[in-house]
């Protein structure tokens, strides 16, 4: 049901024969993949040309050939991101069985991001997700689009999952979407503040407890 997940200007580029290109675009991707952690550090606001340059230890003038302004930068970034979150948490709970099956996988396919620590501040999006209340501009606009398909996501696998019967005949999916999405977000934010693996356990535990999935 890749159809749930129909945002493709933020999902990777294919992998396609290499072009005469090829060079510039791995820099750029390992550019992109600093900048991504950068922005979990000081937040996409402080992220900017010159402090990514000293972060890889680049010249401005050199990261400057690649993004012409810090807007284009944090647009990259947030997009970059997008496409790691895609690979990590989206496409195994897509392949996964549908309905109950997704559901629990999109959770541990999250989990095991976090455990992973591909960012130094847990999740990406939850730091982005602070910044949402700046000023309105394109940067903004594309988070609170990814975070929005991203539940939407969620509800479209309880919404199978409830027509199928893996879920009692009550329940809400758009609830039940908001409820795992906070579990997610509770558990990343008490890995970051705790820097304690056994949160992950916790989490794990709790939703499958929620979804009535046997450990």
């Amino acid at each position: 049901m890749t159809e749930a997940w129909p945002h493709d200007s933020l999902r990777p580029r294919a992998k396609g024969p290499l072009r005469p290109r090829a060079d510039g675009q791995r820099t750029r991707d390992t550019i992109l993949r600093a900048a991504a952690t950068v922005a979990t550090i000081d937040g996409l606001d402080g992220l900017s040309i010159g402090n990514l340059a000293d972060f890889l230890g680049m010249s401005k003038s050199g990261l400057s050939a690649h993004f012409g302004s810090k807007r284009e930068l944090q647009l990259a970034t947030v997009t970059e991101a997008a496409a790691i979150f895609d690979t990590e948490v989206v496409r195994p709970a897509l392949v996964a069985p549908a309905g109950l099956g997704q559901l629990a996988e999109v959770c541990e396919a999250f989990f095991a991001h976090l455990e992973c620590h591909m960012f130094p501040n847990g999740c990406f999006w939850a730091s982005a997700a602070l910044e949402v209340g700046a000023p309105p501009g394109p940067v903004k606009d594309l988070i609170a689009a990814f975070q929005s398909r991203f539940g939407d996501l969620i509800r479209s696998f309880a919404a199978v999952a409830l027509a199928r019967g893996e879920l009692p005949a009550g329940e809400d999916p758009d609830r039940l979407a908001f409820e795992l999405n906070g579990i997610m977000l509770a558990a990343d934010t008490n890995l970051v503040v705790h820097d304690d693996p056994a949160v992950l356990d916790l989490a794990r535990q709790i939703v499958r407890q929620r979804l009535g999935v046997p450990d």
